[in-house]
């Protein structure tokens, strides 16, 4: 409770150390070793000493200002993630002992990493301010308080025990980005790691309980069950149930045959010289009822065209870019699974390359420099051309108005980087999305006309669809999303007849859905709630 209530910092302390003019000492802790690596680097302008500390190097440095003081001593090391785990006390640990049901009510513990915790106390002793440097988000909120519990009884007293503890913010590994956070250091929420804790302790006690339960009810039942333990998680379970339930439809489809009439259109103007019509029915499941219908319209030898619609349509740019539908097109379209995608992020995010890529966001939040962003991008080999014009021609639009839920921005790219410079493969492939999908979202709409003919022959209907797109728009600079142009002839108007060219009958059996995509499961997970980005 003291390490909490000292975070405040007291202005009028901060004024007397300015006065006074006297070398402080600030210690800087970030999450991972990489990010404290590059954090001094930036604060020191690459002339900062490494050394090994007991658990993570520690990086030193003099000579930038801090608070009133014109030459600081910093220290800058890190955490390797959370450094405590909660459990339950050792009277809980018998299962024969304790009906799983008492694990709902029953108290719990946090146990520290000892190592980490005597590193951090070793590096922030006898410093004056310590500034956390733990990732944005909930998660890193946690460990803040993890750090601060680690370190504030070994910080320098100040007027009895108000010690200085502040809260570094960014959302990118860049020298600006380091730069902003520390003109606006502020105090770590505690209702954000309150909320950690809250979850930690109820994963806890849902996974164990009944992890314990089903284990020891089911391996009483099933002589031929081969685990020891059946695992139980209240993220794990529910996923793999959307699995199962698959899987379980799959086995019960009953394969049904089914007909269509397939008519080829010989309209003239047509670059293939045909064109296959579309069945109103779409199918039918009696075989003598569908072969009635294809002597009657082969009989008609003709199309009549009842009428011609036509639309204007808008496929509407994409919205800010967030980790779930970054891990979706990772796995559906860039080759490489979610876990995977998620370990190439945090590579190119720690090399400055892109923005923070853990984000529920969609939305870019108020004041958020996209001109800018996008102004970095013109220079690019591949893409610069598109910015360009954007620019030039002033067809930059604002991005939609998606959801902002106060972690983060929409991933974006951060710099100008090549294939070479983020290291090729996989790495490219991310950023190379990342990069196209941010300018995508600023883009215009991708506008077209649909071109829709309603034909009959025999009292049966058939629609043929066409397509005009009249400006490729946010598609250009991703071309997977790009409409294909294909009109329909210019004989093909109300009332005119079109001749038949042939007929099909074609039969065929439904068929199941099939297992899900990985891609498709993230988005079961993220409609359902379940599990964190």
């Amino acid at each position: 409770a003291q390490s909490i209530r000292s975070v405040r910092a007291s202005a009028s302390s901060r004024e007397i150390m300015a006065r006074s003019g006297e070398s402080v000492k600030v210690i800087c802790v970030a999450e991972k070793p990489s990010l404290a690596a590059s954090i001094a680097g930036f604060l020191s302008d690459n002339s900062h000493e490494t050394k090994r500390g007991l658990a993570t190097d520690v990086h030193e440095f003099t000579g930038r200002p801090f608070q009133g003081c014109r030459s600081a001593h910093w220290k800058v090391t890190s955490t390797t993630g959370h450094m405590a785990s909660v459990d339950f006390p050792e009277r809980f640990q018998n299962w024969d002992a304790v009906d799983p049901a008492e694990l709902f009510s029953a108290p719990t513990i946090k146990r520290a990493d000892g190592r980490m915790v005597r590193h951090l106390e070793a590096v922030a002793k006898g410093a004056d301010y310590l500034i956390l440097w733990l990732d944005c988000d909930r998660e890193g909120e946690n460990i803040c308080f993890e750090v601060i519990e680690a370190c504030a009884s070994v910080l320098k007293p100040l007027n009895g025990s108000i010690r200085r503890i502040l809260r570094a913010k960014f959302s990118a590994v860049t020298k600006d980005s380091i730069e902003r956070a520390m003109t606006s250091l502020g105090e770590p929420n505690r209702n954000e790691a309150l909320a950690v804790d809250a979850r930690q302790e109820l994963d806890l006690k849902m996974g164990v309980a009944f992890t314990r339960f089903q284990t020891q009810f089911f391996l009483n039942k099933y002589d031929r069950l081969d685990s020891r333990v059946l695992s139980y998680g209240p993220c794990q379970t529910p996923t793999l149930g959307f699995c199962v339930q698959r899987h379980l439809e799959i086995m019960r489809h009953v394969p049904e045959p089914f007909w269509v009439l397939e008519p080829t259109l010989g309209a003239p103007n047509l670059a293939e010289g045909e064109l296959i019509a579309r069945w109103k029915r779409t199918r039918l499941f009696d075989e003598e009822v569908a072969r009635a219908l294809f002597k009657i319209v082969n009989d008609a030898s003709t199309f009549l065209v009842c009428s011609l619609d036509v639309k204007s349509e808008l496929r509407v740019r994409p919205g800010g870019l967030n980790t779930v539908e970054m891990l979706k097109a990772a796995s559906a379209g860039l080759g490489m699974g979610a876990h995977r995608a998620m370990q190439v992020a945090e590579r190119l995010y720690m090399a400055g390359h892109i923005s923070y890529p853990r984000t529920e966001s969609t939305a870019y939040p108020k004041g958020f420099a996209l001109k800018e962003t996008l102004q970095t991008q013109k220079s690019h080999p591949v893409w610069g051309g598109f910015v360009a014009k954007l620019l030039d021609d002033g067809l930059m639009t604002a991005p939609r108005r998606g959801v902002d839920v106060g972690d983060h921005p929409p991933i974006t790219p951060m710099r100008v980087s090549t294939e070479d410079q983020v290291g090729g493969g996989e790495a490219w492939r991310l950023y190379d999305f990342i990069s196209r999908h941010f300018i995508a979202s600023v883009s215009p709409d991708c506008e077209y006309e649909t071109q829709t003919a309603t034909l009959t022959a025999g009292g049966e209907e058939f629609t043929v669809q066409g397509r005009a797109v009249l400006n490729h728009g946010w598609t250009e600079i991703m071309p997977h999303r790009m409409l294909l142009d294909f009109r329909l002839p210019e004989s093909i108007v109300e009332g005119a007849s079109i001749p038949i060219k042939s007929i099909n009958i074609r039969g065929d059996t439904t068929s199941p859905p099939g297992y899900l995509t990985e891609s498709e499961l993230i988005a079961q997970m993220e409609k359902n709630g379940i599990g964190t980005d």
